[in-house]
């Protein structure tokens, strides 16, 4: 069996495992690349092998990091199934379509900017693939349901298991037959917080032989919930009381979107805010909120209360889904007391742009950080302090607060990672650490060999290729 690290290793994005054994060739995820002046080449030279000899694609969530290369995949020779929960695939189906209108859109205004200068074309960055592209490869994804053993060739099944992470997220097990021996590999894929709201905790696995797990933050523990739901209150009693301003929070669409309206309804429920308008401006924020109220079932129980009293009380906090550009620019003139919750969630493309060059430079405003931010990216530079940085090609200075809100993250922490490791019966013959910057990759593997006494952690770096 060879593993090759496609992506996801010694950094947080692009999640990408090619996998070639006796009994099939499959990839687990492909993920786009983000943050930093060098993910577009990343991406243009992602999947540099023969896709064709691929029997299947496994995808653990529909997060952009691990779904958003899917269409070039396609593109490059790819015609295989996709295997993913039904969740997962509802949501791929948003995210993907919107990806590709983000690079159009920003391909469309690299060109008018260069024309206007009378510029050369050369370098620009043209998208990864189209709408239409995007469209053709989402024939290609088949639903799997969670608990259901399915078998995509001679000699491998798989199950999917509830990460907790976004809506649909997996932890898949798969076995495979080699050479006369059964091995079980297990992907965590990304693990959610457990005990936080919305989604249920992430499922416990009790064996494999080849595990790879995230480590996004295994340097760290975030802040206690209630903690950080201090902050929030103390945050919009500042901005919307105090200093009479606007609050910007750069979310993902997917599943971020949907914990902070879960997190404002309950506290305005339990009357530590007042009613509140909150302005939603992402077309797929909305889209995404949808399909979650369609999938109730996989949410916990203090959510689905949540929505019926919201259902009940429209009045106490209402939430304005903005449609069109026309309305999402009519934000623009409102100067105070807006709560605007936008994508993308690292600050980099979208709607939350726009937000950020109107609201940036007014100090009675805010911006709540209140996920991860990967280097390289806009979002990280508010996070580490930056006074001035560049929206659509012109300098904005930085006069609004920054607040940081640490213990929403959709990440298992720390001591979340080392819990579930835990309930491994016996240590893997092989664990590999991904999904997480070198340095933080380092630490956590060094913890799982002190603190579980495993042996065989390793950390791979892209494109390493490993027989076992």
């Amino acid at each position: 069996m060879k593993i090759t690290f496609f992506g996801a290793a010694g950094e947080v994005t692009g999640s990408c495992y090619l996998i070639e054994s006796a009994a099939a060739c499959f990839m687990v995820d492909c993920g786009m690349f983000q943050g930093g002046g060098d993910a577009y080449q990343k991406n243009l030279q992602a999947l540099p092998f023969d896709v064709r000899k691929l029997d299947f694609v496994l995808l653990t969530h529909a997060h952009i990091d691990h779904s958003g290369l899917l269409p070039r995949l396609s593109m490059l020779g790819y015609r295989g199934p996709v295997y993913a929960t039904p969740a997962s695939i509802d949501l791929v189906q948003v995210l993907l379509l919107d990806s590709a209108h983000i690079q159009e859109k920003e391909s469309e205004w690299q060109l008018r900017q260069r024309h206007r200068r009378g510029s050369a074309m050369r370098g620009m960055q043209t998208p990864l693939y189209t709408v239409t592209q995007a469209q053709a490869s989402l024939k290609q994804l088949r639903a799997v349901s969670y608990g259901e053993h399915f078998s995509p060739a001679p000699g491998v099944e798989f199950c999917l298991r509830d990460a907790g992470h976004i809506l649909g997220s997996a932890i898949v097990e798969l076995w495979l037959e080699e050479g006369g021996k059964k091995r079980k590999l297990v992907f965590s894929g990304d693990l959610g917080q457990p005990n936080r709201p919305v989604l249920r905790n992430p499922t416990p696995i009790a064996e494999a032989d080849i595990l790879f797990v995230e480590s996004t933050y295994g340097n760290r523990l975030h802040k206690k919930l209630d903690e950080t739901l201090d902050e929030i209150v103390d945050a919009f009693h500042y901005t919307l009381h105090k200093k009479r301003g606007n609050i910007v929070i750069p979310a993902f669409a997917v599943g971020r979107t949907q914990e902070m309206l879960y997190v404002l309804g309950e506290l305005v429920r339990r009357g530590r805010m007042a009613p509140l308008t909150v302005y939603v401006d992402s077309p797929m924020a909305s889209a995404a909120t949808q399909i979650t109220m369609r999938h109730q079932s996989l949410l916990d129980g203090e959510t689905r209360e949540l929505i019926s009293w919201q259902q009940r009380n429209p009045d106490k906090l209402r939430v304005v889904f903005v449609a069109d550009v026309e309305e999402s620019m009519r934000l623009n003139e409102i100067k105070h007391g807006a709560v605007i919750l936008s994508a993308s969630g690292m600050c980099d493309a979208g709607r939350i742009k726009y937000h950020l060059q109107n609201n940036l430079s007014r100090p009675e405003c805010s911006v709540l950080i209140t996920g991860f931010q990967a280097a390289g990216t806009l979002g990280r530079r508010l996070v580490d302090g930056a006074r001035v940085v560049r929206l659509f090609g012109k300098a904005t200075p930085v006069r609004a607060d920054i607040f940081t809100i640490g213990g929403l993250s959709a990440h298992a922490d720390q001591a979340a990672l080392l819990d579930w490791l835990g309930a491994f019966r016996q240590p893997p013959q092989h664990t590999f650490v991904v999904h997480g910057e070198a340095d933080t990759a380092a630490i956590f593997a060094g913890l799982v060999r002190e603190r579980l006494g495993w042996a065989g952690v390793e950390q791979p770096v892209l494109r390493q290729e490993i027989v076992l």
